[in-house]
């Protein structure tokens, strides 16, 4: 595993007018690492998030993720390279199984349409890569 962090920011700041809501943050994360951000409510923990996944713009500083400067790159280019967020309302089809979760999320990752009509043994060719993921978790 590389000393190179997979996803850093330097001096991050995001202002709302005359408030700092995330002030001067240096954060680095390594590949295969887990890390969690704690604080009180209002604390700047979610625009935090928001900065990094590029939800909301920073009003300083720069980004990184995986050799990138992202600091002005769209949430959606962003996801595509595979830095996403998750929400509290999770987004998942209860009525489907875990396993039918993770492939609908990879069907869609990887460009495909959800064509309601066909067989649902159409995403078949998922279940080895879902799999592979659910085992890491």
């Amino acid at each position: 595993m590389s000393d190179a962090p997979i996803l850093s920011c330097s001096k991050l700041v995001r202002r709302f007018g005359d408030f700092t809501a995330v002030g001067g943050i240096d954060f680095a994360v390594k590949a295969g690492t887990i890390h969690a951000v704690i604080g009180p409510n209002g604390a700047g923990k979610t625009t935090f998030f928001n900065l990094l996944t590029r939800f909301l713009p920073a009003s300083g500083g720069t980004i990184r993720f995986m050799d990138h400067d992202i600091t002005d790159v769209s949430a959606e280019k962003v996801a595509k390279l595979g830095l996403v967020r998750t929400f509290q309302i999770s987004a998942v089809f209860q009525s489907q199984s875990l396993l039918d979760n993770i492939r609908i999320a990879l069907h869609q990752r990887l460009g495909g349409t959800m064509a309601f009509w066909r067989s649902g043994r159409s995403m078949n060719r998922l279940d080895k890569r879902a799999m592979e993921l659910l085992d890491q978790v």
